[in-house]
């Protein structure tokens, strides 16, 4: 598989010079091909290819930077669909698109920020051509009360890219992004954008109205809890959705008054056999988690099924990780049997190491039952 960071290449900004001359015929094009070479690129990660493709446009791009502005509105391509920037990957579409433009923002919030709106005009240009969620956050900090009253207004715009932007660029821990403290601190500015979207006719701008949530719930989890008791009642099942993924750290966290509001706040009533096979397997093979449920209960039970891994460390310690399983109603002394395959494969963010790792299944946030891997080296 491609590394990731082979999104942002040579090859792209190769097209973003002949875009930028197209749009200023006096944009020195080879010197900014020499800054952003393909040697240069070839030593750095994704977030510093960015940088370093943005320190060229810092070069070459015009001293005004409301010419500048002017420059990379004219250059870009048709706003690219919600469903991802795969057509603004087309290396024979009209303009740019696609994975330069985070460059583009970050020149726009390196040389923008005394003049705000100038830089949140281009910056709602940008977005519908990848994201500006990254350049809008450096004006967050420092205009806070100019960004959200244009910010406001933006939950109304034709475009799902700029409705989103609204929601993701104010995300108080965003990915990759700067991270805004004072909205760490007090999420409260950002909730009424959020209650303008969260009913969005797009699911693109809905998923990005739950991750703001959830990133709210990590230093703020009554905040969320509050607003899922408020907004749970009478929802459509796509606003149902939203607040499910809202509450997901909550949930895995065992959070009692989330569980509660699921409707998954009473401990289970009846027997729980869990088995994982084998037991006994290599790094990047799968076992099989199989988890049978009888109730002795007289009514009816409303169940979340998560289970944890104990990961074993380099060091040999051992550090939990939540996996979400099954949201389940079950009847009055029924029983269920559910199945599951779970991988030790390494992925970019786990790496495994053998050992013994302990699997615990957690029922309404209440750990129900544990079973143990024996993890080896991966076969040579």
């Amino acid at each position: 598989m491609e590394p990731f960071k082979n999104l942002l290449n040579f090859a792209g900004v190769r097209r973003a010079g002949l875009e930028l001359e197209r749009a200023w015929p006096a944009f020195d094009r080879r010197a900014f091909e020499r800054a952003a070479s393909a040697e240069r690129l070839a030593a750095l990660e994704m977030k510093a290819r960015a940088m370093c493709i943005a320190d060229a446009l810092e070069a070459t791009l015009p001293e005004s930077f409301d010419r500048a502005c002017s420059v990379i509105d004219a250059s870009l391509g048709a706003p690219v669909p919600v469903d991802g920037v795969a057509a603004a990957r087309d290396e024979h579409a009209n303009g740019l698109a696609g994975w330069i433009v985070w460059p583009l923002g970050e020149f726009v919030a390196r040389r923008g920020l005394d003049r705000p709106e100038r830089a949140l005009r281009t910056l709602r240009e940008l977005t519908q051509r990848l994201t500006a969620e990254f350049a809008i956050r450096p004006f967050v900090v420092r205009h806070p009360e100019l960004v959200l009253a244009t910010l406001q207004r933006w939950t109304n715009d034709p475009s799902a890219h700029v409705r989103r932007l609204c929601s993701e660029g104010t995300r108080p821990r965003l990915p990759w992004g700067l991270r805004l403290d004072a909205f760490v601190a007090d999420p409260s500015p950002t909730l009424p954008l959020l209650a303008a979207l969260q009913d969005d006719s797009s699911e693109y701008v809905r998923r990005s109205v739950a991750n703001h949530l959830n990133d709210i719930a990590k230093d703020h989890p009554d905040v969320v809890v509050a607003w899922v008791e408020r907004h749970l009642p009478d929802a459509t099942a796509e606003r149902r959705g939203l607040l499910s993924h809202a509450s997901r750290t909550l949930v895995k966290a065992r959070h009692a008054p989330m569980l509660a509001l699921c409707g998954a706040g009473a401990k289970f009533v009846g027997r729980v056999k869990f088995a994982a096979t084998p037991a006994r397997v290599r790094i990047g093979e799968t076992v099989e988690l199989r988890l049978e449920l009888a109730s002795t209960a007289a009514k009816r039970q409303t169940l979340l099924v998560d289970y944890l891994v104990h990961h074993v460390r380099a060091n040999g310690a051992t550090s939990p990780k939540v996996f979400k399983g099954w949201k389940l109603e079950l009847g009055s002394r029924e029983r269920r049997e559910l199945v599951k395959r779970h991988s030790f494969r390494p992925v970019t963010t786990r790496k495994y190491y053998p050992g013994r790792h302990t699997l615990e299944v957690s029922l309404n946030g209440s750990l129900a039952a544990r079973v143990h891997v024996e993890l080896r080296a991966a076969a040579r």
